[in-house]
C-alpha cells in the first residue's frame, strides 16, 4: 500500500523513463539524407561515363529519397598531366552528364587531381585552382551551408608545399582562421558535418606493403596540420562527421567523439575495379534533428 502510494504521488517523475523514450523519439527525426561521391576521376576512356550514369541513377533511385550530393573532390581524372584541349573535354563530359542525369542539388569540394598545378601553366589565367573554381561555380574553394538544421562545412584541403612544387594537406592560416570562426559563430545546438578531399585524420596509411620497420606518411596523404585542426573540434562538440576521400578506401574511425569517414571512390581504382578490398561506391548519410547519424557505403 506504501508503494503503491508513492508511485501514485511520485507519478510522472517515476514514469519519467518511458516518457524520455517517446520524447526522444519525436526528437530524433531525420531532416537530410545525403549521398557523398568522391574521386571520379572522368574520362571518356574504361567505360568511365556510362559507369558513372549508372551511380547517378543508383543514387537518385535510394528510397528514402537523396536531398542533396556532396562531391568529395577529383572530379576530373587529371588536370595536371594533361594540356588544356584535354582538361577541356574532361571538364565538358562531366558538365554534360551531370545536366542530363543528375536532378539533385551538389556541393563540391575540389580534389588535388582538380588543379592545373605544373611549371609550364604558371603565368596562364587559369593556373592552379582558378579553372576548376570557374567550372564548378565556386568564388572561394571553401565554404559553408545551412541545411535544415545542420551546418556544413566545406574545405580547400589541397595547397602547394612550402617549395612550390607538389601540393600537401593542410588549411593555411587562413583558411584555419576562417574555420575557427564558422564555429565560434555556429550555435553550439547546431551539429556540424565537414567534408575535405584529403582525409583530416586516416589510419590507412599504415597498410601499405612492404613495410620493413616503420611506416612512412606523405604530406598529401593527410592533412599536416591534423593536430591543430583536432584540437579545435575538441572545443566544438558540435563537429560530428568529417568526409573525405582521396585515398580510394572504405574507412570510419572515431576520435573525440568525431566521426572520420573516407568514402572509397566512384571511380574505385581509377575505373579498373577495386581499390585493394574497396569496390567503387558512394557514402549514404542521414541526418537526424538531434545531431545523430546513419551511414553506410553502398557499392553500386
Amino acid at each position: 500500500m506504501e508503494r503503491r502510494s508513492a508511485l501514485k504521488s511520485l507519478g510522472g517523475i517515476l514514469l519519467a523513463p518511458s516518457v524520455v523514450l517517446e520524447a526522444n523519439k519525436a526528437e530524433r527525426k531525420q531532416v537530410l539524407r545525403v549521398a557523398h561521391l568522391t574521386d571520379i576521376h572522368l574520362k571518356d576512356k574504361f567505360g568511365a561515363p556510362a559507369k558513372f550514369v549508372k551511380c547517378l541513377h543508383h543514387v537518385q533511385q535510394q528510397s528514402p529519397k537523396v536531398d542533396m550530393m556532396l562531391n568529395g573532390g577529383d572530379i576530373v581524372f587529371d588536370m595536371n598531366k594533361e594540356n588544356l584541349d584535354t582538361i577541356n573535354a574532361q571538364w565538358k563530359l562531366v558538365s554534360n552528364i551531370m545536366q542530363a542525369e543528375c536532378s539533385l542539388p551538389v556541393s563540391y569540394c575540389l580534389g588535388n587531381h582538380d588543379i592545373w598545378w605544373a611549371e609550364n601553366n604558371k603565368g596562364q589565367a587559369v593556373y592552379g585552382k582558378l579553372y576548376a573554381m570557374d567550372q564548378l561555380k565556386l568564388s572561394k574553394p571553401y565554404y559553408s551551408m545551412v541545411k535544415n538544421g545542420w551546418k556544413f562545412i566545406i574545405l580547400d584541403s589541397v595547397n602547394l608545399d612550402i617549395d612550390g612544387t607538389w601540393y600537401i594537406g593542410k588549411l593555411g592560416d587562413e583558411q584555419f582562421n576562417w574555420l575557427q570562426n564558422e564555429l565560434q559563430t555556429t550555435n553550439p545546438a547546431m551539429p556540424v558535418l565537414i567534408m575535405s578531399h584529403i582525409p583530416i585524420l586516416t589510419a590507412t596509411n599504415l597498410i601499405e606493403d612492404d613495410i620493413v620497420n616503420r611506416w612512412q606518411m606523405y604530406g598529401g596523404d593527410m592533412h599536416t596540420d591534423v593536430s591543430k585542426i583536432i584540437k579545435l573540434f575538441y572545443q566544438h562538440p558540435n563537429v560530428k562527421i568529417c568526409l573525405s576521400g582521396h585515398i580510394h578506401l572504405r574507412e570510419k574511425l572515431q576520435y573525440n567523439n568525431v566521426t572520420y569517414i573516407c568514402d572509397g571512390a566512384v571511380s574505385g581504382a581509377w575505373w579498373e575495379g577495386n581499390r585493394r578490398e574497396t569496390a567503387p561506391g558512394y557514402g549514404l548519410i542521414d541526418l537526424y534533428s538531434d545531431g545523430s547519424f546513419e551511414e553506410r557505403y553502398v557499392n553500386y
